[in-house]
């Protein structure tokens, strides 16, 4: 019975393969909607800021299709447009159509908040270990990414209501 459980607790090779496609998706969505983001906003250093964290998600897209590959997978090489509405950043092309630097954070944190819960709910499986590793080190990153993200939004949003009631 005991080894029964753990057969049934440990996923598949190709339960990984999946698990893992599934955040390519998240990072290829993140990457795009952080590089529409970054041509969007005025503020230079926050359009700096996104164009590095579109990188980064490039970065673990590569990682995560190295992963697949080892596993003997095909990896993924896009996201896709439902990805891309259950991942939070589908809103964007609004905020960026107003050039609202403070909507276009917005959305971007909302993003990131799809974004760690992929990788949250990835890590809550019996991964193997050097899968795990990469996807904790990533995971890591993506809510570094999130927090300051969040942090400018406030920045901003703070910045704009100031500057509203100084009127």
């Amino acid at each position: 019975m005991n080894n029964e459980y753990e057969t049934t607790n440990t996923p598949s090779n190709d339960d990984v393969i999946s698990t893992i496609n599934g955040l390519i998706q998240t990072c290829k969505d993140g990457q795009e909607g952080f590089q529409e983001s970054a041509e969007a906003v005025q503020d230079s250093q926050i359009k700096s800021i996104f164009y590095e964290l579109g990188q980064q998600r490039a970065q673990f897209t590569g990682e995560l299709q190295g992963l697949v590959r080892e596993l003997g997978g095909d990896p993924e090489d896009s996201g896709s447009f439902s990805g891309a509405i259950h991942r939070g950043w589908i809103n964007l092309k609004s905020a960026i159509t107003g050039q609202d630097d403070g909507a276009i954070l917005n959305e971007a944190e909302r993003g990131e908040d799809v974004a760690k819960n992929a990788y949250k709910n990835a890590l809550e499986q019996n991964l193997p270990a050097n899968v795990a590793s990469v996807v904790q080190n990533q995971y890591s990153a993506v809510q570094a990414a999130h927090d300051q993200v969040k942090a400018l939004r406030d920045s901003t949003n703070n910045t704009s209501s100031s500057t509203a009631t100084n009127y």
